[in-house]
């Protein structure tokens, strides 16, 4: 793996006796969402199963786009600067009419976005897949199956904690075993056995449309604008992208009068790409996929039982238009893993786990709904969304309002469930700043020895308190409840003041920007980035919203610590039965 200040290895702690289970996590598929689900555990120190049908990467491209907030998590797992070298940011998005003259441009070009990558970066599924494999290798605590088919789940009686049963099958010698586990991760796609087997059904947020997918290789570059392009034509909606050094795709909407075998055929294809080929010599095209899709609009209904999960397309599938698909997936495994990793290790209930469906899908419905919504304003016949168009691109041309909206984060803020703010903590703060459920940014930073680096990378894996001055009592006493990293954020040429502790660090804000966003304040992080709480300006509050959330982070039986008991450290209290409970700390994190 990767060098990474941020990753301390650490040992495996099995969620049952090992005479109860074989394994604390099986993961049931090995694309993007399986393996790096399966790379976090690891980080977290959880051993896991990753059981995969194919014997390696599917060899053909799928998922093209990732956005900077999901560069994060491949960052999360070691994986963001080799990636970064196999990818390509994307200049942007430009909506043409039928004829390609450009209707609106949304350019997306700067070299780095809120979070610390490009805003847009184009990839070519295979390649990301073996990236994950070979950072899988390296991890220890994880072993991949491949070659190995799922037969079927047998699930334990709720509420009973006995594991989960997973048949599997070996492909090669048709040889069949039952392996054990305490927790599943269905990250299986579409046709995912794990929804069928905890009886999810699918909510429908949109009518399935059929896309012709052309995947092409060029040695020599199209005389193409770099950016995706989006034909705003209702006879023939297309989408345009270069994905990679010689890689370029087109999707392309079939109608009814379609047929499979007009729309395989090659000179009708490149009839079809001309406006973007131009004068590229035919034989210098060479289409390395051509793939009929059903674009369809689905979110499970349920996404849990006990400790059976649903994660990536098993849990959500969306229309392509807003690029969050894969990205959606990689949310979904950033969201759990942490939560599953303390479950496991006994330092929360099981009640944390229930925070994953309650932020996740209504996320996913919005960004399923999102996508929808745009590709029927861009590409449908009716007459309203004609008028739309063109009302919508004059303003934009005009007032910069479009832009604005097309470049605004697609990824809202978390709601639902106890981590993520639920009112508590909001109303008193003035203006922006940290807000609990929203993901904090990453702007550059230096060490000490002004060594830039990561934020992220400076956080750790787990729970971290940022904040612009020195951290009060007690904010040291949660910080150290939650084994939490203490950031400092100095200002340029500043230095530390005092002696620095064995849990904190100190980074220099070179830009500013996280200073303003954190507005002389503090906020807690969680492990995935995103605010559990926040305050504003030097007054000492961060804890008054403890209550909001510190049950569900809890063990399942927390006992009352007296405040004489000075060989621990009480975490933020909360009132249960008219006593006063405090979170455990948890073990202190190496550094």
């Amino acid at each position: 793996m990767t060098s990474d200040p941020g990753h301390t290895p650490t040992a495996s702690t099995p969620a049952l006796p090992s005479d109860s289970a074989d394994t604390p996590v099986a993961v049931l598929g090995a694309g993007p969402v399986g393996l790096v689900a399966a790379l976090l555990l690891a980080r977290y120190g959880v051993a896991c199963q990753v059981f995969e049908r194919h014997p390696a990467p599917y060899p053909l491209p799928r998922a093209v786009h990732v956005d900077d907030e999901v560069m994060r998590i491949l960052q999360a797992v070691g994986a963001a600067d080799t990636f970064a070298a196999h990818s390509r940011p994307s200049l942007g998005l430009q909506l043409v009419d039928s004829r390609h003259r450009v209707l609106a441009r949304f350019l997306r070009d700067a070299p780095v976005g809120a979070h610390g990558f490009p805003q847009a970066n184009m990839f070519d599924q295979p390649e990301l897949e073996h990236i994950l494999r070979d950072l899988l290798k390296q991890e220890p605590l994880v072993s991949l199956h491949g070659d190995t088919e799922v037969l079927g789940l047998t699930l334990a009686p709720p509420g009973s904690g006995l594991p989960t049963s997973v048949r599997v099958r070996d492909i090669t010698t048709g040889a069949e075993r039952t392996v054990l586990a305490a927790a599943v991760l269905g990250c299986d796609g579409a046709t995912s056995l794990t929804r069928q087997a905890i009886g999810s059904r699918h909510l429908l947020l949109g009518r399935p449309q059929h896309w012709l997918v052309v995947d092409v290789r060029c040695p020599v570059p199209l005389p193409a604008w770099e950016g995706v392009h989006q034909v705003c034509d209702p006879a023939r909606p297309a989408t345009y992208m270069r994905i990679g050094e010689d890689r370029y795709r087109w999707e392309f909407r079939l109608t009814e009068p379609d047929t499979e075998e007009a729309m395989t055929d090659r000179a009708r294809i490149l009839r079809l790409l001309s406006p973007w080929t131009g004068s590229i010599p035919e034989e210098h095209l060479e289409v390395v996929r051509l793939a009929r899709y059903t674009f369809r609009a689905h979110v499970a209904d349920s996404w849990r039982q006990d400790r059976v999960f649903l994660l990536g397309d098993a849990a959500h599938l969306t229309p392509p238009f807003i690029g969050q698909g894969l990205g959606a997936g990689l949310r979904d495994a950033h969201n759990l893993t942490w939560k599953l990793a303390r479950v496991l290790k006994g330092q929360s209930s099981e009640s944390l786990l229930d925070t994953y469906e309650s932020e996740r899908r209504p996320h996913a419905i919005h960004l399923v709904r999102t996508a929808v919504r745009i590709g029927h304003a861009m590409t449908s016949a009716h007459p309203v969304a004609r008028v739309s168009r063109r009302v919508g691109l004059a303003v934009g041309r005009h007032t910069g309002l479009l832009t604005q909206a097309a470049l605004a984060t697609l990824s809202p803020a978390l709601r639902g469930g106890a981590l993520t703010g639920g009112g508590h903590n909001l109303a008193r703060l003035p203006g922006r700043g940290p807000r609990p459920g929203e993901l904090g940014p990453q702007p550059p930073m230096r060490t000490l020895d002004n060594l830039p680096v990561r934020l992220d990378d400076l956080l750790g894996d787990g729970f971290a308190l940022l904040t612009c001055r020195t951290p009060t009592p007690t904010e040291r006493r949660l910080a150290q409840a939650l084994a939490a990293r203490i950031v400092t954020v100095l200002p340029p040429g500043g230095g530390p003041v005092g002696v620095q502790a064995a849990d904190e660090t100190f980074a220099i804000d070179t830009t500013g920007a996280l200073s303003s966003w954190l507005r002389d304040g503090t906020a807690l992080l969680r492990p995935d980035r995103v605010v559990l709480a926040a305050h504003h300006g030097a007054d000492d509050s961060l804890a008054e919203s403890a209550h909001a959330w510190a049950k569900t982070l809890a063990p399942a039986e927390p006992r009352a610590v007296h405040d004489e008991d000075t060989n621990r450290a009480p975490g933020p209290p909360h009132p249960r039965n008219g006593r006063l409970i405090r979170l455990h700390p948890a073990p202190t994190r190496p550094q």
